[in-house]
């Protein structure tokens, strides 16, 4: 599997959000680095990837302890996924900066190593959730099969951005070189709608990362 991440698959991603239902094309976790190389303060992060112009103002962030099944951290999102589609929140370095690359929002989000989960949600439920590590004897509140507990300095990433199986095993796997801001190349087959559509904007339309 090829980690590149192009323009072109976030174009292709994001002309393949305008074909899809309001619920295919919802907000889902796309990577997380939860455990850097030495300290944690400011490098780790967690994306997500939606439709542009999607308000994020009330969702919450939580980190699900894998012990006790408890919230143990909590976090209000604000902000707008800009126009690639990927929303960075950057750890806080404590000084209301971050050393995370394409940061949208600086929060604390250093969220514990596994066997845990993170949870998105709005007021309604749960939009997604990543568990990861092993849960043979912790309390898992992510999707499915629990994701891999990734190496310091490792983070785990949905392989392609536009499928939820609601199993994190399946949907996410681990990049040696987390990309935040970014979002995976892989063999993503496209449905023929989308292909026909890229043909026509693929001269007139591109996409690129607003800078920091």
């Amino acid at each position: 599997m090829s980690t590149d991440r192009t323009p072109f698959f976030v174009m292709a991603c994001l002309a393949g959000m305008l074909l899809l239902s309001p619920a295919q094309a919802s907000i889902l976790l796309s990577e997380v680095l939860y455990d850097s190389t030495g300290s944690d303060k400011g490098k780790v992060f967690v994306e997500l990837f939606g439709a542009p112009g999607t308000v994020l103002d009330g969702l919450l962030l939580e980190g699900v302890n894998g012990t006790s099944g408890t919230v143990y951290r909590s976090i209000t999102l604000f902000g707008m996924i800009p126009v690639d589609g990927i929303f960075v929140i950057g750890d806080d370095r404590g000084d209301g900066t971050t050393l995370v690359a394409n940061t949208d929002l600086v929060a604390a989000v250093d969220f514990q190593n596994g066997p845990d989960s993170i949870v998105l949600r709005d007021m309604s439920g749960v939009l997604d959730a990543l568990g990861y590590g092993d849960f043979s004897s912790a309390i898992f509140a992510g999707e499915g099969s629990a994701a891999a507990d990734a190496a310091a300095g490792s983070s785990l990433a949905r392989f392609n951005p536009l499928l939820d199986t609601d199993n994190n095993l399946a949907d996410f796997v681990t990049l040696s070189m987390p990309t935040p801001g970014a979002i995976p190349v892989g063999a993503v087959p496209l449905p023929p709608a989308l292909l026909l559509f890229l043909s026509g904007v693929i001269g007139l339309f591109s996409v690129s990362r607003k800078q920091g």
